[in-house]
């Protein structure tokens, strides 16, 4: 559940520089109102997002399949 959370996050993160990149229109800004200390916030959690991610990739070897995300050994069904 860590994982998908955190590629979600990520996803944000990766779709706000996008759209800074192509129009220069901070999402997190617009979404925070402005509030600096929540941008912070929002930065900081997409920085550990990614840094999951990174040893979840180490961890498994480079290996995701069908059947992620897993949770201790077992599969997640919904």
């Amino acid at each position: 559940m860590i994982t998908l959370i955190a590629l979600i996050i990520t996803i944000v993160g990766a779709l706000n520089w996008l759209l800074i990149g192509i129009c220069g229109f901070n999402l997190v800004s617009w979404l925070t109102m402005g509030s600096e200390i929540a941008q912070r916030i929002v930065y900081i959690l997409v920085g550990i997002a990614g840094a999951w991610l990174i040893y979840f990739i180490i961890r498994r070897k480079g290996r995701v399949d069908e059947s992620f995300p897993k949770q201790d050994g077992r599969e997640v069904r919904e």
